[in-house]
């Protein structure tokens, strides 16, 4: 049996969704984009061109929400199936667009240069249990027009795996179609097979910028799935309840939903967020709270009751360093986030309110997702109850350290963590802690760093041509 987890009643449940939809018809949502105002009054919304507001009726959310397909698929850069979300399936990646980097070697955060961002996408794609990378740092040292579609770019040359991304402008969103077009060839096969999920965000409360609202519309033309992730901030942006929050992210991530369909009915969308809350005490912005995490899990009740793919921010520190709190709240939000079946992990990696990505926290929570993922399996009935051999083994030799059973299940029944985590036998204090090995151990993993061979001489030239270009005078060296 799947172990699982619920924070929400089935009556419950229904009362958020009515209150969004409440919310969205009293309301409406400022939306600062005119054809897609145009697109929400031909459909019969109320439409405020002036105050650019929309009030989004119950007959729209829903006939978007039916045709929002009920799986998003993902594939590798080759062009093979790599993760489907869906139902209670989950997969990991690292959070996004981080603008520090946590350098342990010199003890001090920084902001991260394009050489960080090529260690991180060489580290990525070793990692075995991130099903997926994500653009997960902003560079400083490059120019800001490309400081969004050069991160898509490294991991297009230095990695396979499919990656989360996101544009910053509208025009960095046309030059990071182009890339993708480079390696897929043509707009009907990115369509079969995308291999980049966008994060399309509304503002809290209840908005969307023009060029937010104007990538998720090219996203939704082009057949690039994108997760809605709506923000929440209970206390400041969001009401201070749990429940009053829900609701805001629920109305925020439903009018994500509608712009998707609108732009293109049966896009690929997912029902995501990023929830957090304030501390009164420090007004710090807190993604790592409890609270937060709870939010962020009842969120994907609400979207899996929809019919639709999940995705959370959770399983990141709040935490300057890779410390007891980084390893506390990573692991309960990637606990928390596998029994609630959430299908696109956010956070991997993430430090300090996810200013700031660590590659050694990257490795340490590696493992944590390799926990999460044992932790779905439950507990199975490996030996369908036949265990009497075993047993008279057991009294027989008092030990099954050597025993056919022993090997047969160890490594299919337990996890085992990489050398970053201390398991060693014995009760002296070790005279290297765990940022000293998980330091040692991200220097390894690039050092068998090898360049993947997914893309073809043509498909390179035509990818350095297009970041060139967007580049200007800047000279790429990679």
């Amino acid at each position: 049996m799947r172990p699982v987890v619920r924070f929400l009643s089935d009556e419950f449940r229904s009362g958020v969704i009515q209150a969004a939809y409440d919310l969205l018809a009293r309301e409406g949502m400022h939306i600062d984009h005119d054809l897609l105002l145009s697109k929400l009054g031909d459909s019969g919304c109320r439409v405020d061109l002036g105050k650019k507001r929309a009030w989004i009726n119950a007959r729209l959310l829903d006939e978007c929400v039916a045709s929002a397909p009920r799986q998003v698929e993902l594939w590798n850069i080759a062009g093979d199936r790599c993760c489907t979300l869906a139902g209670d399936a989950v997969h990991f990646t690292p959070g996004s667009t981080a603008v520090k980097l946590l350098d342990e070697g010199e003890r001090v955060m920084r902001r991260a240069t394009a050489r960080d961002m090529l260690r991180y996408c060489r580290l990525v794609e070793q990692l075995p249990h991130i099903d997926y990378s994500s653009t997960a740092l902003v560079p400083s040292d490059v120019p800001a027009q490309i400081g969004d579609s050069i991160r898509l770019y490294a991991l297009l040359k230095l990695t396979t795996k499919p990656t989360v991304t996101g544009a910053f402008t509208v025009p960095g969103m046309h030059v990071m179609v182009d890339l993708q077009l480079a390696v897929r060839g043509t707009r009907e096969r990115l369509l079969q097979k995308p291999f980049a999920m966008f994060s399309c965000a509304p503002t809290s409360p209840l908005k969307w910028s023009n060029a937010i609202a104007d990538n998720a519309m090219v996203c939704a033309e082009s057949g690039i799935p994108i997760e809605i992730v709506a923000m929440p901030l209970a206390g400041l942006a969001a009401p201070v309840t749990l429940e009053g929050s829900l609701i805001q992210h629920t109305a925020e991530a439903l009018s994500g939903v509608v712009i998707s369909q609108l732009s293109r009915v049966g896009a690929p969308v997912v029902y995501g967020g990023s929830p957090a809350t304030m501390d009164m005490r420090t007004m710090a912005v807190c993604l790592a709270s409890l609270e937060a995490q709870m939010i962020a899990c009842a969120h994907a009740e609400i979207g899996k009751h929809l019919g639709l793919p999940t995705q959370a921010y959770i399983g990141l520190s709040d935490s300057k360093l890779l410390d007891g709190q980084a390893g506390f709240e990573s692991g309960t939000g990637a606990y928390l986030a596998a029994l609630a079946g959430i299908n696109s992990v956010s956070g991997p990696g993430m430090l300090c309110f996810e200013n700031c990505l660590s590659l050694e926290k990257l490795l340490f929570d590696n493992d944590i997702c390799g926990f999460a993922k044992r932790l779905t399996r439950g507990v199975e009935a490996r030996d369908a109850f036949e265990l009497a051999e075993v047993f008279e083994e057991l009294i027989r030799e008092e030990s099954l350290l050597g025993s056919d059973h022993t090997v047969t299940n160890y490594r299919a029944e337990h996890y085992m963590p990489g050398a970053a985590m201390d398991r060693r036998a014995g009760d002296d204090v070790p005279s290297v802690g765990l940022v000293e090995r998980a330091l040692r151990e991200v220097d390894a993993y690039l050092s068998a760093y090898t360049p993947p061979s997914a893309l073809n001489a043509d498909q390179v030239y035509e990818l350095e041509g297009i970041m060139q270009r967007a580049a200007g005078d800047y000279r790429l060296t990679f």
